[in-house]
């Protein structure tokens, strides 16, 4: 026996902490030994490349080696192998990482990292085994094998080793109630899960059971569409193709690597966790990448690598400070670069991924300046105006990356060029398309199938209407705001802009016998029947061709005050309840209107006060009403009741009327 003595512990009672407390899953005690082997097979790399070893180096390979007899698992590995002099310095004092000096002694010699940092992952081991034992011959000439053990209390013996071949064997007599590990399907998952990307074989009963090459560490010239699509099946199996991808690769002012799908948004997926797999030097991390990425782009799934990004001890973690944030930045300035050279290539593609990805650029832009500087002109919303039906503007300058490197470049780009007859635009087209018939002033909609009637308005009087129509849009409209300062926005259903509404009243019929017009005489029907003090009613005959394709009746809500509820209702956390003070715009150019009209006029007054056709009349009233109120959402459920009450007593009073 060369040495009997006790291992050098650097921190009070390490071993405890490595069983209980310092790795929060027993199963990475394999990445940590199988790390360490690839660490052995680059240092013996480098110092082949450096001339201090001249012979012959084999081809690399790591071997699992499972005995259920003896209940041992043996991981080996054809590198650098360790002097008794080395086993003394790296294994027996604990926390002394070997990885640290060694770099520094051969930086520059292999194009290869070293993995391992801490100098802890060896006794990872001890989390699942009662007795680790170390085999080793070094690449030194006349190098002496050596033998290792230790019961994971601080005793260990140090001897002399039969081992005629350079490299090192870790074995580990499993504990009882970790002997899972002794099953190679076990072992396959966890090369798969830890390992897979590792640039040395990793054989398993003779199979090679890792893939080795690690795209992201490609260059993306050497990547085809369908090898990026290959990947992400892999990485995703069952799922939909992405909608783009962005491949990372820099190496300063922090080293980087990693390629970021977007992926088809599906109700099922929850949007607020991350899918990104986190590694270091090829070795799977985490799937916690939430301190890296920006906020907005945590759908993003992918692989991002880096050495620069500072974990805990145990790896599982990250560890905040500005490189992170600097990285975060890197990364949402790549998704810009890759946003527009999608709309400048290919307008289609970027419009078909919009749909998906659109509500998390905007809210990009509302937290992150440089992101909102990158891509404001590429912002785009769907539009009521199909492209060819009006004359294209004159477009914006987009500005876009070249492929030369950072040297920004002007590119003019059409709203027509690639993508014909496909509804969207963004806010500098929409202005300088309607300048003419109503500049700086923006008509959207924030609900298609509510405000269906307004926008149908809009449209037949050749007023184009944008859909600002996902959750995030009541915020973004406020930035939109803010950014064009002198540019109106009106939901459609605001207010009706005067190109809608027949102003001419001139030749109105004033009746002898009350003095009043028609829409005077309309209004006044509407407040008596209605009795709703704090319904302003209005009285507005809509342009139209066609006067029965229009509604009878609008519920209008002012803008600011609509704006004012939906603020309080969201500071109170609460939903807005629809307000009692709105407009009711009757259409006195409809049929419906025109015959209450005559109806009242001709109705009879009894003993009681009322007809019963001023009965009807009231009723049809209240009903045109309910109908502008349904279109807004605006009934609750004692509404809702009254509201089918009231429909089936005038149904039944019309039927009674026509059965006379």
């Amino acid at each position: 026996m060369l040495e009997q003595g006790t291992i050098s512990i650097h921190t009070e009672n390490i071993f405890p902490i490595i069983k209980k407390s310092l790795y929060s899953d027993h199963q990475i005690f394999l990445r940590e030994l199988v790390s360490n082997a690839v660490d052995a097979i680059q240092k013996l790399n480098m110092v082949s490349r450096a001339g201090e070893y001249t012979g012959d180096i084999d081809e690399p390979e790591i071997q699992i080696a499972i005995d259920k007899d003896k209940k041992t698992l043996a991981i080996t590995d054809n590198g650098i192998g360790m002097t008794a002099e080395e086993v003394k310095k790296y294994i027996n004092q604990v926390a002394f990482s070997s990885a640290e000096e060694f770099i520094q002694k051969y930086q520059g010699k292999s194009d290869q990292p070293i993995i391992g940092h801490f100098g802890l992952g060896f006794y990872s081991s001890f989390m699942v085994a009662q007795k680790v034992e170390i085999d080793t011959l070094s690449y030194q000439e006349g190098a002496q094998a050596v033998h290792w053990s230790c019961d994971g209390s601080p005793e260990f013996t140090l001897e002399d080793s039969p081992r005629t071949t350079r490299g090192t064997t870790i074995t580990l007599t499993l504990q009882g109630e970790e002997e899972e590990f002794l099953e190679s399907a076990r072992i396959r998952n966890l090369v798969k899960t830890y390992c897979d990307f590792m640039p040395v074989p990793i054989k398993l009963e003779g199979e090679v059971i890792n893939k080795q090459k690690a795209p992201w560490r490609e260059s993306p010239s050497n990547l085809s569409k369908e090898e990026y699509l290959e990947f992400y099946r892999y990485l995703y199996p069952f799922q939909e193709e992405p909608l783009l991808w962005v491949h990372l690769n820099t190496d300063y002012p922090f080293i980087i690597n990693g390629i970021l799908y977007f992926p088809k948004m599906k109700p099922d997926v929850d949007v607020t966790k991350g899918q990104i797999k986190l590694f270091c030097n090829q070795v799977f991390v985490s799937d916690n990448c939430e301190e890296i990425i920006p906020q907005f782009l945590t759908p993003m799934r992918g692989v991002i690598d880096s050495t620069d990004i500072p974990l805990n001890v145990s790896r599982s973690a990250l560890q905040g400070d500005r490189t992170v944030r600097k990285i975060g930045d890197y990364i949402a300035k790549k998704v810009g670069d890759r946003l527009k050279e999608l709309y400048r290539d290919n307008r289609e593609q970027y419009i078909s991924a919009w749909k998906d990805l659109g509500t998390f650029v905007k809210f990009g832009v509302l937290n992150d300046e440089k992101f909102k500087k990158q891509i404001e002109d590429i912002i785009i919303f769907r539009t009521t105006v199909k492209v060819g039906e009006q004359a294209a503007a004159e477009t914006p300058t987009v500005e876009v990356q070249s492929q030369e490197g950072d040297i920004w470049q002007d590119v003019t780009s059409t709203s027509q060029d690639s993508t014909p007859g496909i509804p969207y635009t963004t806010l500098k087209e929409y202005l300088e398309r309607n300048k003419e018939r109503h500049e700086n002033r923006v008509f959207y909609c924030t609900d298609e199938a509510t405000q269906a009637t307004y926008v149908e308005l809009h449209k037949n009087q050749g007023l184009e209407v944008l859909f600002m129509d996902s959750f995030i849009d009541t915020h973004f409209i406020n930035f939109l705001e803010r950014e064009y300062q002198d540019v109106k926005f009106t939901r459609v259903d605001s207010d009706l802009d005067n190109t809608l509404l027949d102003k001419d009243k001139a030749g109105e019929i004033v009746d002898p016998k009350t003095n009043k017009t028609r829409s005077e005489i309309i209004k006044e029907l509407f407040e008596n029947s209605l009795n709703k003090p704090k319904v302003n009613i209005r009285t507005e005959a809509l342009k139209s061709d066609n006067p029965q394709g229009t509604p009878p009746a609008m519920v209008l809500l002012p803008e600011i005050l609509r704006r004012l509820r939906e603020m309080n209702a969201m500071m109170q956390q609460q939903s807005a309840e629809f307000p009692e003070d709105h407009i009711l715009l009757v259409n006195t150019a409809h049929p419906l209107i025109q015959n209450l009209a005559n109806l009242n006029q001709g109705s009879i007054i009894q003993g009681d006060g009322q007809s019963p056709t001023t009965q009807l009349v009231n009723m049809i009233c209240q009903h045109v009403y309910d109908l502008a109120l349904m279109s807004q959402k605006g009934f609750d459920a004692e509404g809702m009741k009254s509201f089918v009450e009231r429909s089936n007593e005038v149904l039944t009073k019309l039927t009674e009327q026509a059965s006379k």
